[in-house]
């Protein structure tokens, strides 16, 4: 597990394009939607600072979300769906049996030539997906594009009526995974860490399926990003200062602060769109590394790190260049 290198530094892999789906429907949350909730909720959300959330329709499912944000992202890569060789689909919201959604997804795009398969990892789908596709280029050397989409529908996994309903909403992110990226560019490196000691931090158990988190989810999730940034940022030989960016997968307004302050990351390179999307699972990272790259902050050669916790327990993070 304690690996001395980056995984894909010399690999010639690039995140070429990204894309995002919100539903239709903006809850706006009022200032006085904020109860006092229980004592977990006291020490894992705290004051309620998410201000708007989505929330999906029976229309807008995991597939239709993450079409659209697929399609956004192969555009901005320049490739069409007949390019795709390989779709990675993230999600925890919605798990059946069968069938998984990449397949469908992967129809719906009409990348019907393309391998498309499910992952989970909770939380950190997106990384997962990432390194998995990434894994999978080093045995088809044909292979020149990926699709990475992350689908979520938080708000059917959380109480009604409770304080953690106001803190989650529904997305759809997704990146392309491409060869050609130039010497020193594109993904240097993924770490995926699983640790099932850590399995009752949060679970979501039948019959009713709404999240349950332990009161020691922040210590637990802060003591995971302190971990992982030590391992990524010394097996890369890069230091936090650095990195222009580090875009996390929000947890609570709690943990932002934790994690800030123990890798004293500066506020304005810190970012997130929690506080106007929520908290949107494994698409919370994607959404706003595409939010970004079309407002402009995400630039040529801006180096990023995606650290993200997620239920198993697991923790993991993407190191890349623009």
């Amino acid at each position: 597990m304690h690996d001395e290198t980056s995984l894909w530094r010399e690999s010639g892999l690039r995140l070429s394009g990204f894309g995002h789906y919100y539903p239709r429907l903006l809850i706006e949350n009022e200032s006085g939607d904020d109860p006092a909730g229980n004592a977990v909720d006291e020490a894992v959300i705290g004051r309620l600072d998410v201000r708007s959330r989505h929330v999906a329709d029976e229309e807008e499912t995991p597939a239709y979300m993450g079409v659209r944000a697929a399609r956004a992202a192969m555009e901005q890569a320049g490739i069409g769906a007949d390019e795709v060789d390989l779709l990675v689909f993230s999600n925890w919201t919605d798990r059946q049996f069968v069938p998984e959604w990449g397949p469908h997804t992967a129809h719906l795009l009409g990348a019907d030539r393309a391998l498309a398969f499910d992952v989970c990892g909770a939380c950190t789908g997106f990384v997962h997906g990432v390194q998995t596709a990434a894994a999978l280029f080093g045995a088809h050397a044909t292979w020149r594009h990926a699709l990475v989409v992350s689908s979520e529908r938080f708000s059917r996994r959380v109480r009604p009526g409770s304080k953690g309903e106001l803190i989650v909403g529904d997305a759809a992110g997704a990146a392309v995974l491409s060869r050609g990226a130039g010497p020193g560019a594109g993904l240097w490196d993924s770490l995926l860490i699983s640790d099932g000691s850590g399995r009752e931090t949060v679970t979501v158990y039948p019959p009713n399926g709404w999240i349950k988190s332990s009161r020691e989810l922040v210590t637990i999730a802060a003591d995971s990003h302190a971990d992982l940034a030590t391992r990524m940022l010394a097996r890369s030989g890069t230091k936090m200062d650095e990195i222009d960016w580090v875009v996390p997968h929000p947890g609570t307004g709690q943990l932002h602060t934790a994690v800030r302050e123990r890798l004293d990351i500066p506020e304005e390179r810190f970012i997130t769109n929690y506080e106007t999307r929520a908290n949107t699972g494994s698409a919370s990272v994607p959404i706003v590394l595409s939010e970004m790259s079309r407002d402009g902050r995400l630039k040529s050669g801006d180096l990023c790190y995606t650290p993200t916790v997620g239920s198993g327990w697991y923790y993991g993070g993407l190191l890349f260049r623009v």
